[in-house]
């Protein structure tokens, strides 16, 4: 191992420590379990109150403009990559930033028919979750760059990927991204890894595996999840239930279709940087110091640091907000105003009675609804009277993991490599997994 200086150590060890405070560690604020970014969110938006509804709408529509821009006059941002890149997109995304940019107008003036600007359709996105979407994006934006641009995750690579790469299939810097989101938020995890995917470190496949597989809830909103159905006394197990089976999950979805399908290679044929074999003569520990002291040398420029912030909130807040307001909208009008989450639950009711659960009929109803909004499944089943019920339907609305609301539209807002195919097909075969083991579990506890 080569010798450093102390300042190379420093370069890596501050900032490093600093990103792991911000995003990783737990803290306990008022009796709830949080991470400091979420802090500051909630922060931001107590400062900014009721005005961010119309920030988002006013972005919303600017990036309409900008996409039509660059549509009309395709060599507008030629000379600018990053702008090129966020405005200039396919036709298919210009239609759904259109319908995003109209909902979000038509939510906000509360203007045409209520299906789309009600508090449980639009009104929902608009004044509930891209409030929230704001102020996280505009902190872990700004200090993202701590996780990635400082040796961090070279470090964990060398250290982690003989763990991560045969169970999971993944490189070892992914386990920053796995444990971001599961300890911190899903939306951080999506954030930080399209970024690592579009700077040449996953492949389509990683990127897919990690931003469809890992991309939890927190520890917060899942206590809100079982206190919605009433029983906010199991948590415990209700937790730790959501960890086996996520990590179940996790070692079934790589190897079967759509992820496995997906192909080993990198974004804009970009080579991977970072190279998962040990020389000769180093441990894991100490080629992931080399690496770690490397990256760390040439990450010194504090510009840098800022700008690379300033263009992940943009690419954040232009790149997905449109795409969760109108896919969101979208799902949610049909969960709300038609029976087709209904119909589609139907044949499942003789497997949810095989399995033992009472009030069947009801349960199946729930199934397939969360792939519109999470939260629905849990709202839906608090008047069921069976508290087995409950707590399966409560678990499995959380280890499905995608739903359009928040998660499945900022993976199709972002790079990563998957379609709303994929993200139904994902939605599907995680509830398959997941509902005889949540099931099992949840006969022993009641």
């Amino acid at each position: 191992m080569r010798k450093y200086k102390l300042s190379d150590v420093l370069t890596f060890l501050i900032p490093s420590i600093l990103g792991i405070l911000f995003f990783i560690i737990p803290i306990s604020v008022d009796g709830e379990v949080t991470i400091p970014i979420a802090i500051l969110s909630g922060w931001i938006q107590d400062l900014l109150a009721g005005y961010i509804p119309l920030i988002m709408v006013v972005i919303i529509v600017l990036t309409l403009l900008g996409t039509v821009l660059a549509k009309i006059s395709p060599n507008i941002f030629k000379n600018n990559p990053f702008l090129n890149n966020l405005f200039n997109v396919t036709y298919g995304w210009v239609i759904v930033r259109f319908f995003g940019a109209v909902f979000a107008v038509l939510t906000y003036f509360k203007w045409g028919t209520e299906a789309v600007w009600s508090t449980n359709t639009g009104g929902l996105l608009l004044f509930d979750l891209l409030p929230v979407l704001f102020s996280v994006f505009l902190f872990a934006g700004l200090l993202l760059p701590l996780l990635v641009n400082f040796g961090l995750l070279e470090f964990f690579g060398a250290l982690l990927t003989k763990v991560m790469r045969p169970l999971f299939k993944l490189p070892g810097r992914s386990a920053v991204d796995c444990v971001a989101s599961w300890i911190g938020d899903g939306t951080i995890g999506v954030l930080l890894t399209s970024k690592q995917y579009e700077e040449g470190y996953y492949t389509k496949k990683e990127a897919a595996i990690i931003g469809t597989t890992f991309s939890v809830v927190s520890i917060t909103f899942s206590l809100v999840v079982i206190s919605q159905v009433g029983l906010g006394e199991f948590f415990v197990p209700f937790y730790l239930t959501i960890l086996a089976t996520g990590i179940i999950a996790a070692l079934i979805m790589p190897r079967i279709p759509p992820l496995s399908r997906k192909a080993d290679t990198y974004y804009d044929k970009k080579a991977k940087e970072a190279d998962e074999a040990i020389p000769k003569g180093y441990t894991p520990i100490s080629w992931g110091i080399e690496l770690a002291l490397n990256k760390a040398r040439k990450s010194r420029d504090v510009k840098a640091f800022f700008i690379d912030g300033f263009k992940n909130i943009l690419d954040m807040w232009m790149g997905v907000a449109p795409i969760v307001m109108a896919l969101g909208t979208v799902a949610l009008i049909l969960a709300e105003y038609t029976p087709i989450f209904t119909w589609i639950g139907m044949p499942f009711i003789p497997v949810l009675e095989l399995f033992g659960l009472p009030e069947a009929a009801a349960a199946s109803e729930t199934l397939f609804v969360g792939f519109a909004d999470m939260f629905l499944p849990s709202v839906m089943a608090a008047g069921i009277e069976s508290e087995l019920t409950r707590f399966v339907i409560a678990a499995l609305s959380v280890s499905q993991l995608i739903y359009m609301s928040e998660v499945g539209g900022l993976l199709l807002g972002s790079k990563i490599p998957v379609s709303f195919f994929d993200l139904v097909l994902v939605f599907i075969l995680r509830t398959i997994i997941s509902l005889p083991i949540i099931t099992l579990v949840a006969h022993f506890i009641f």
